[in-house]
Protein backbone atom coordinates (compact mmCIF):
# COMPACT_ATOMS: atom_id res chain seq x y z
CA UNK A 1 0.00 0.00 0.00
CA UNK A 2 1.52 3.33 -1.07
CA UNK A 3 1.62 6.67 1.30
CA UNK A 4 -1.01 7.94 -0.81
CA UNK A 5 -3.62 5.64 0.06
CA UNK A 6 -2.90 4.84 3.64
CA UNK A 7 -5.76 5.94 5.85
CA UNK A 8 -3.11 6.73 8.83
CA UNK A 9 -4.51 9.86 10.87
CA UNK A 10 -8.31 9.51 9.08
CA UNK A 11 -11.17 8.36 11.35
CA UNK A 12 -13.34 5.33 10.69
CA UNK A 13 -17.23 6.27 11.68
CA UNK A 14 -18.99 2.72 12.37
CA UNK A 15 -22.21 2.85 9.23
CA UNK A 16 -25.37 2.23 11.36
CA UNK A 17 -25.74 -1.52 10.14
CA UNK A 18 -22.34 -2.18 11.67
CA UNK A 19 -23.26 -5.34 13.40
CA UNK A 20 -20.25 -6.04 15.32
CA UNK A 21 -21.02 -4.61 19.24
CA UNK A 22 -17.62 -3.61 20.06
CA UNK A 23 -17.95 -1.29 16.96
CA UNK A 24 -21.68 0.00 17.96
CA UNK A 25 -21.69 4.13 16.95
CA UNK A 26 -17.58 3.84 17.40
CA UNK A 27 -14.99 6.50 16.23
CA UNK A 28 -11.92 5.21 15.79
CA UNK A 29 -8.93 6.94 14.75
CA UNK A 30 -6.44 4.72 12.75
CA UNK A 31 -2.88 5.06 14.34
CA UNK A 32 -1.49 2.80 11.49
CA UNK A 33 -2.94 1.70 7.95
CA UNK A 34 -0.79 -0.18 5.60
CA UNK A 35 -0.30 -3.73 4.07
CA UNK A 36 1.02 -5.07 7.31
CA UNK A 37 -2.98 -4.68 8.69
CA UNK A 38 -4.36 -1.73 10.97
CA UNK A 39 -4.69 -0.10 14.44
CA UNK A 40 -6.77 2.40 15.86
CA UNK A 41 -8.39 3.26 19.23
CA UNK A 42 -12.32 4.13 19.82
CA UNK A 43 -12.81 7.64 20.43
CA UNK A 44 -15.95 7.54 22.71
CA UNK A 45 -15.58 4.68 24.83
CA UNK A 46 -15.04 6.58 28.01
CA UNK A 47 -14.49 3.99 31.12
CA UNK A 48 -15.14 4.61 34.20
CA UNK A 49 -11.77 3.88 35.41
CA UNK A 50 -9.83 7.30 36.14
CA UNK A 51 -6.92 7.76 34.52
CA UNK A 52 -5.03 7.71 38.22
CA UNK A 53 -5.93 4.54 39.19
CA UNK A 54 -3.83 2.94 36.92
CA UNK A 55 -1.59 5.84 35.66
CA UNK A 56 -1.26 8.48 38.68
CA UNK A 57 1.96 10.31 36.72
CA UNK A 58 -0.39 11.17 34.30
CA UNK A 59 -4.00 11.68 34.96
CA UNK A 60 -3.22 15.58 35.72
CA UNK A 61 -2.25 15.69 31.92
CA UNK A 62 -5.65 14.12 30.47
CA UNK A 63 -8.29 16.34 29.51
CA UNK A 64 -12.23 15.91 31.16
CA UNK A 65 -13.26 13.34 31.15
CA UNK A 66 -10.30 11.91 33.43
CA UNK A 67 -11.15 8.49 32.32
CA UNK A 68 -9.10 6.08 30.55
CA UNK A 69 -11.05 4.98 27.53
CA UNK A 70 -12.15 1.73 25.75
CA UNK A 71 -9.03 1.91 22.57
CA UNK A 72 -11.06 -1.20 21.19
CA UNK A 73 -11.63 -5.00 22.19
CA UNK A 74 -7.80 -6.65 21.64
CA UNK A 75 -5.11 -5.98 24.58
CA UNK A 76 -7.13 -4.57 27.11
CA UNK A 77 -4.37 -5.32 29.65
CA UNK A 78 -2.51 -2.84 27.83
CA UNK A 79 -2.08 1.15 27.81
CA UNK A 80 -1.97 3.70 24.85
CA UNK A 81 -1.66 7.41 24.94
CA UNK A 82 -2.57 9.70 22.56
CA UNK A 83 -1.33 13.54 22.47
CA UNK A 84 -2.11 16.36 20.39
CA UNK A 85 1.05 18.69 19.98
CA UNK A 86 0.88 21.49 18.14
CA UNK A 87 4.68 22.47 16.60
CA UNK A 88 6.86 21.53 13.88
CA UNK A 89 9.38 19.27 16.67
CA UNK A 90 7.50 16.78 19.34
CA UNK A 91 9.39 16.48 22.50
CA UNK A 92 11.19 13.71 23.65
CA UNK A 93 8.45 10.64 24.38
CA UNK A 94 6.05 11.60 21.27
CA UNK A 95 6.07 10.32 17.68
CA UNK A 96 4.57 11.67 15.34
CA UNK A 97 1.54 9.61 13.73
CA UNK A 98 -0.33 11.96 11.35
CA UNK A 99 -0.29 16.31 11.62
CA UNK A 100 0.22 17.09 15.11
CA UNK A 101 -1.78 13.58 16.64
CA UNK A 102 1.10 11.01 18.08
CA UNK A 103 1.53 8.53 20.47
CA UNK A 104 2.75 9.06 23.74
CA UNK A 105 5.87 6.63 25.60
CA UNK A 106 3.66 6.27 28.99
CA UNK A 107 7.36 4.77 30.42
CA UNK A 108 8.77 8.42 29.79
CA UNK A 109 8.23 10.92 32.88
CA UNK A 110 5.02 12.98 32.13
CA UNK A 111 7.05 16.15 33.57
CA UNK A 112 8.80 15.20 29.80
CA UNK A 113 6.04 16.19 27.87
CA UNK A 114 3.65 18.06 30.42
CA UNK A 115 4.94 21.63 28.79
CA UNK A 116 4.08 20.67 24.93
CA UNK A 117 0.80 18.69 25.34
CA UNK A 118 -2.25 20.36 23.91
CA UNK A 119 -4.46 17.38 24.56
CA UNK A 120 -3.78 13.81 26.15
CA UNK A 121 -6.16 10.25 26.21
CA UNK A 122 -5.30 7.38 27.53
CA UNK A 123 -6.76 4.71 25.69
CA UNK A 124 -6.50 1.17 27.33
CA UNK A 125 -6.51 -1.90 24.32
CA UNK A 126 -6.98 -1.40 20.57
CA UNK A 127 -8.86 -1.51 17.48
CA UNK A 128 -6.75 -4.26 15.35
CA UNK A 129 -7.21 -5.58 11.90
CA UNK A 130 -5.30 -7.76 10.19
CA UNK A 131 -3.54 -7.52 6.36
CA UNK A 132 -6.73 -7.09 3.92
CA UNK A 133 -9.30 -7.21 6.52
CA UNK A 134 -10.35 -3.39 7.14
CA UNK A 135 -10.03 -2.83 3.71
CA UNK A 136 -12.66 -6.07 3.34
CA UNK A 137 -15.23 -4.14 6.25
CA UNK A 138 -14.84 -0.90 3.84
CA UNK A 139 -15.30 -2.65 0.47
CA UNK A 140 -18.58 -4.36 2.79
CA UNK A 141 -20.06 -0.48 3.66
CA UNK A 142 -19.08 -1.19 7.63
CA UNK A 143 -17.24 2.30 8.08
CA UNK A 144 -17.04 5.68 6.70
CA UNK A 145 -13.74 7.13 6.37
CA UNK A 146 -13.53 11.11 7.19
CA UNK A 147 -11.07 13.15 8.01
CA UNK A 148 -10.15 13.69 11.48
CA UNK A 149 -9.47 16.96 13.58
CA UNK A 150 -7.05 17.78 16.26
CA UNK A 151 -10.24 18.48 19.11
CA UNK A 152 -11.65 14.63 17.90
CA UNK A 153 -9.08 13.15 20.43
CA UNK A 154 -10.20 15.41 23.43
CA UNK A 155 -14.03 15.71 23.22
CA UNK A 156 -15.64 16.76 26.05
CA UNK A 157 -18.82 14.92 24.89
CA UNK A 158 -17.43 11.80 23.89
CA UNK A 159 -20.67 10.16 23.74
CA UNK A 160 -21.65 12.35 21.37
CA UNK A 161 -18.44 11.99 19.48
CA UNK A 162 -19.82 9.89 16.56
CA UNK A 163 -22.96 12.39 15.54
CA UNK A 164 -20.79 14.91 15.82
CA UNK A 165 -18.21 13.69 13.56
CA UNK A 166 -20.94 13.14 10.57
CA UNK A 167 -22.76 16.43 11.49
CA UNK A 168 -19.26 18.29 10.49
CA UNK A 169 -19.65 16.53 7.05
CA UNK A 170 -20.44 18.65 4.14
CA UNK A 171 -21.87 15.60 1.80
CA UNK A 172 -24.93 12.95 2.58
CA UNK A 173 -23.13 11.59 5.76
CA UNK A 174 -24.11 14.99 7.58
CA UNK A 175 -27.90 13.54 7.26
CA UNK A 176 -26.48 10.41 9.22
CA UNK A 177 -26.15 12.46 12.26
CA UNK A 178 -29.58 11.97 12.42
CA UNK A 179 -30.35 8.43 12.41
CA UNK A 180 -32.27 7.00 15.21
CA UNK A 181 -30.30 4.76 18.09
CA UNK A 182 -33.16 2.38 17.21
CA UNK A 183 -35.11 2.53 13.82
CA UNK A 184 -37.59 -0.08 14.54
CA UNK A 185 -39.62 3.19 16.85
CA UNK A 186 -40.08 5.44 13.95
Amino acid sequence: MTEVSSLTGRLLVATPALADPNFDRAVVLLLDHDQEGSLGVVLNRPTPVGVGDILEGWAELTGEPGVVFQGGPVSLDSALGVAVIPGEEGPLGWRRVHGAIGLVDLEAPPELLAAALGSLRIFAGYSGWGPGQLDDELSDGAWYVVESEPGDISSPSPEGLWRAVLRRQRSKLAVIATYPDDPSLN
